[in-house]
């Protein structure tokens, strides 16, 4: 028997503040349906870095839904996203996840377009068709210090010049245009989309289940609580803070804590925090993985930049490597969770960082978190499961990340 269609707005209506959603949020494919339309469709998300696209004529392509985008580099270097859909007869124009080409043919009928999106040759359509009525459609994208966020609304929201605004400061020091993918790796995880996104929100878990993460990340900075057993962490924690909060500021590197994660359409926070060990990288001794420094920086011990942007993203920042991740909704149970791994553009595996070193942390702490939210998918899928609460503690930034979804959805369907 198929099950009965949620009623969305009641959902929403009686939603527990504090506690987590219902079980068809995570599960129901009417709800992943409206996910896509209301959430994905009309709000800024988070696509690549801009060093995914190095040269003239490089493209890549992600998947929202149904909807396939392209992004391109132009012969002028500057990027563009269109849907990639030929004007034609609808085909897809480039069919691989990445790659380069000089100008778009479509592969059904050779329809071709420049890298401008403008329809240059369409063979057989007789002398009074005009290519100029037939361009690529364009989609929104704003490069904001070399990430690359794209929006498939007509009308995009346009608080995204504040949220440019306000984190330039922090990450232009770290000079993404001038770095190169080291590595990008695409991970499916067998559970819905928000509760990657959860799991990324809190830190609750990360003792007990991130050995090689929390080498170098101090909980405390991510909302873990201190108890007796942890006093001695928490003052050298406390230690590091004074030593480098003001230390960064007197360097440019703005530190402080800026939080819109449940109060701007486009959500996002950002804080530099300091680093354990070496205090330099999440690495499994806390130093830096490449000796080639980004940006102008000379200081390896920079601590690490964390930028989270809703619905779909977070970002390390370091002084010599930056990690980003972007998750893409599949289904309403399976989810893309895509790292990419940058260094310096001059820095040489096997001579400034070596590469197995640069991921290790990173590809042990995906793994822990995909057997955690598949197991969390699997409990939600009982009749035993009814919303639980959130520890106000710990999990503040969930009960935002819910907070911001649930706000949404309610504005957008009245």
């Amino acid at each position: 028997m198929t099950a009965p269609t949620p009623d969305l707005r009641a959902l929403l209506a009686r939603r527990q503040p504090g506690h987590s959603l219902e079980a068809p949020f995570y599960t129901d494919p009417a709800i992943f349906d409206a996910d896509l339309d209301l959430i994905f469709n009309r709000h800024w998300i988070y696509a690549a870095a801009e060093p995914s696209l190095p040269e003239a004529g490089d493209y890549i392509t992600l998947d929202i839904g149904n909807t396939s985008v392209l992004i391109v580099r132009d012969d002028d270097m500057e990027i563009h996203a269109f849907h990639n859909v030929c004007r034609h007869r609808g085909s897809r124009l480039c069919q691989k996840d990445q790659g380069a080409v000089g100008n778009l043919v479509c592969p059904y009928h050779q329809w071709t377009y420049n890298l401008q999106g403008a329809l240059m040759f369409a063979e057989h359509m007789g002398e009074k068709f005009d290519v100029t009525g037939h361009n690529l459609k364009s989609i929104h994208l704003r490069n904001i210090s070399g990430l690359l966020f794209i929006c498939l609304a007509d009308n995009a929201p346009t608080d995204i010049d504040e949220m440019a605004r306000a984190m330039a400061p922090y990450i232009a020091p770290h000079r993404i245009a001038d770095c190169k993918v080291a590595k990008q790796i695409d991970m499916i995880e067998d559970c819905n989309w928000k509760l990657t996104m959860e799991n990324n929100r809190e830190c609750y878990h990360c003792r007990a289940n991130h050995p090689e993460l929390t080498v170098s990340l101090y909980e405390y900075g991510f909302g873990y609580q201190a108890n007796a057993e942890d006093s001695e962490g928490l003052e050298q924690y406390q230690v590091a803070m004074k030593k480098y909060l003001s230390q960064w500021d007197a360097m440019g590197l703005p530190s402080q804590e800026i939080d819109h994660l449940d109060d701007c359409i486009t959500g996002f926070r950002t804080q530099r925090l300091p680093l354990d060990r070496a205090g330099e990288s999440q690495t499994l001794n806390g130093e830096v993985a490449s000796k080639k420094l980004l940006g102008d920086f000379t200081d390896a011990a920079l601590g690490g930049l964390s930028f989270w942007t809703q619905p779909n993203s977070w970002h390390h920042f370091m002084s010599d490597h930056i990690v980003t991740f972007t998750v893409l909704p599949i289904s309403a149970e399976k989810t893309l969770v895509r790292t990419t791994w940058l260094v310096h553009k001059d820095a040489v595996d096997g001579r400034d960082y070596e590469l197995d070193n640069l991921l290790a942390v990173w590809l042990a702490t995906n793994a822990q978190d995909r057997a955690l939210v598949e197991q969390s998918q699997l409990g939600i899928r009982s009749k035993a499961y009814e919303p639980g609460p959130y520890s106000p503690l710990t999990e503040t930034l969930v009960n935002k990340f819910c907070n911001w979804y649930v706000g949404r959805l309610s504005a957008l369907m009245e």
